[in-house]
């Protein structure tokens, strides 16, 4: 299913005034997290939490999602039992921590498949899925394709700098010293060109500090630039900056519109590129148009109204 995922925010499943918050947010999707953000204590009671957020709450546009524990935890089957079967048509998305290989992605499939058979579900549920672990991102073309279900995948950088090793701060950025060139640009290309590949979408990694604004637009516009679809957010402030900056601008949209209209134009008489402004327009140029439409016309955004 195609969806608008420009903003993806992170909320504790175990939170019932966060859980409020985030359905007020305007992200474009919402997952309630059963997996880091809830303490070992909590995670039994945070699904019955979750349920009642699903099916509770005014998600008005919002895709409603749940972040399940890890395949090798002891949570994690009954998390997708107990959420399934009690949010039943109320849940949209599950999605998948730590996937290491395309065989993680078909358990949760084949659990899907059996839960909404018992429970009778109209829609079947979709799957986002996170590399973030070394094996994962070495399989991540693999884990794409795993199954029809899967919708998206993320780029998990938090947990990737611990299975890699790698010396960052608390916002997942080198820790000390001068790194030349961009920290995470080969594993972000890996997750885009697995996720293209696969024909999903592709989220950008959570940004920490949330409190620097200036540094989570800048992260987000990189992302965008290189073709994600959107990012994660950790907080409901971030959500407005990456609803923005994953949404092409009006003037982006008229000069797709006006290349594509020409390059159909050229098209009928014959010809297969042509000028404007003293630049070649080929077939390159009229796929990358196209793509900004089909952006745009998910947002509503032709229309004046910003999803």
């Amino acid at each position: 299913m195609t969806r608008a995922r420009r903003s993806e925010l992170a909320t504790p499943a175990s939170n019932e005034s966060m859980c409020a918050a985030a359905a007020r947010s305007d992200a474009d999707l919402v997952f309630l997290d059963l997996e880091d953000a809830c303490a070992p204590s909590m995670k039994e009671a945070a699904r019955g939490i979750a349920v009642h957020a699903f099916t509770e709450l005014d998600w008005g546009r919002t895709t409603r999602a749940v972040r399940i524990n890890g395949l090798d935890t002891p949570w994690c089957h009954d998390d997708l039992i107990e959420v399934v079967t009690g949010a039943r048509d109320a849940l949209d998305v599950i999605i998948v921590p730590k996937a290491r290989t395309a065989r993680d992605v078909w358990w949760v499939d084949v659990m899907l498949t059996q839960l909404e058979s018992k429970v009778g579900l109209a829609k079947p549920i979709g799957l986002e899925v996170l590399i973030e672990e070394a094996e994962g991102l070495l399989n991540a073309q693999e884990i794409a394709k795993a199954s029809t279900r899967v919708e998206a995948v993320i780029f998990g950088v938090g947990d990737l700098s611990a299975s890699l090793h790698a010396r960052v701060g608390g916002n997942f950025r080198p820790a000390a010293g001068t790194y030349p060139g961009d920290f995470w640009h080969y594993a972000r290309a890996q997750v885009l060109a697995a996720a293209r590949a696969a024909g999903v979408d592709a989220i950008d990694s959570p940004y920490p500090d949330y409190a620097d604004v200036d540094g989570y637009r800048t992260d987000a516009e990189h992302a965008a630039m290189l073709g994600f679809d959107g990012k994660w957010a950790i907080h409901p402030s971030q959500v407005p900056i990456a609803n923005e900056v994953f949404t092409p601008t009006p003037d982006e949209i008229a000069h797709a519109r006006t290349l594509v209209d020409g390059y159909r134009a050229a098209q009928t008489g014959g010809v297969g590129a042509l000028g404007r402004g003293g630049q070649l327009v080929d077939a390159g140029h009229l796929r990358l148009a196209e793509n900004v439409l089909v952006k745009a016309e998910l947002t509503q955004t032709e229309s004046g109204v910003t999803r």
